[in-house]
């Protein structure tokens, strides 16, 4: 049994797409329909979407536009206060790290597609940001776009002049940049190993001086008074982990299960009780990286077997031989023919 239902996502992900859209040239009313959506669905922020119809409206409209940096244009239209209520709650929070926190806690109001993981090494901070979807046309756009909208938030805490030391993404340098230096202003790595952020530990931790308490309990209140429509399961948590942790080498269950706040016996009970086994969701993310990584990013095979988790290309090749009855090197040359045919 698949776990891999059709998932939905808040249309609020979507602000100033026809904007954009108008902008870079393209019919915003007749490109939703391409994908079966409509202006009306987009003019209510809490309306659900199918999150393929998402993904698939930014990377058709970064073709048809020629722009190849449409979600960064997404983001640099965004607002904080495109985020609805949550806004008033992440603006007072004392600190970013506690701003990013609010973030994983009251995602299924944001984007559930999205998964985020944050980790210090030495005086810096890797934030890792992951879209999930087994969605076969790419997710550059929609990446891009939650890269930029995490360089948002940062500075609506901070300072609006705010730096990274870095910013990561897994695919290819795009021939104009103009837009990556203006948003980020910092140096820019493509050809990664994750999508995300990299910044001083003491910015994560730097108090918010415009934090104030009493804001920030009044806006909780509120939000938790909130109907919990499209809440988490566990195997949502599960997968968005997997999908994080696997490219590090960690998707072990006894690591997800920690950074879960459980311990193994019990998470393995929860998703028994869903029908479901940890062995299961790992194949099946890894399967979706699997395609992701080899038709969508220049990565070596042996790259992409280390990412996937094996120490050698030949046991990488026979599981994904056994899982798409062809050879990985045989799916990237039937991909790179079909977008020579587009």
């Amino acid at each position: 049994m698949s776990t891999r239902n059709a998932l939905q996502i808040r249309a609020a992900v979507l602000s100033h797409y026809g904007e954009v859209a108008k902008r870079l040239g393209l019919n915003p009313p007749l490109m939703l329909r391409k994908v079966g959506l409509t202006t009306r669905m987009l003019a209510s922020p809490a309306q659900l979407i199918p999150l393929a119809s998402a993904l698939s409206l930014l990377e058709i409209s970064a073709k048809e536009s020629g722009c190849s940096t449409f979600g960064l244009h997404m983001a640099e239209a965004r607002l904080l206060s495109d985020f609805g209520p949550i806004s008033l709650l992440l603006t007072h929070q004392p600190s970013m790290r506690m701003a990013l926190q609010t973030i994983a806690q009251y995602r299924y109001l944001l984007n559930e597609s999205l998964g985020m993981h944050i980790e210090d090494v030495g005086k810096t901070t890797l934030i890792r940001e992951e879209i999930m979807s087994d969605y076969a046309g790419g997710t550059q756009q929609s990446t891009d776009m939650a890269v930029g909208v995490l360089m948002l938030i940062f500075r609506a805490i901070l300072s609006e002049h705010w730096r990274p030391q870095a910013v990561h993404f897994t695919h290819s340098a795009c021939t104009d940049l103009q837009i990556h230096r203006r948003l980020f202003g910092c140096p820019l790595h493509f050809d990664s190993d994750f999508n995300g952020l990299v910044c001083l530990k003491a910015d994560m931790d730097k108090p918010n001086g415009r934090a104030d308490a009493a804001m920030a309990s009044y806006a909780q209140s509120f939000i938790d008074a909130m109907p919990k429509r499209g809440q988490s399961s566990v195997v949502q948590d599960v997968r968005r982990s997997v999908y994080l942790l696997l490219p590090m080498g960690r998707a072990s269950v006894e690591q997800i299960a920690s950074g879960l706040g459980v311990n193994v016996r019990t998470l393995q009970r929860r998703l028994d009780e869903s029908g479901v086994s940890f062995s299961q969701l790992l194949n099946e993310v890894r399967c979706e990286l699997a395609q992701r990584y080899i038709t969508h990013t220049p990565h070596s095979m042996g790259r992409v077997a280390e990412q996937l988790g094996y120490s050698n290309l030949s046991s990488f090749t026979r599981w994904f031989t056994a899982q798409f009855n062809c050879a990985p090197t045989m799916m990237r040359e039937r991909s790179e023919e079909s977008s020579r045919l587009v």
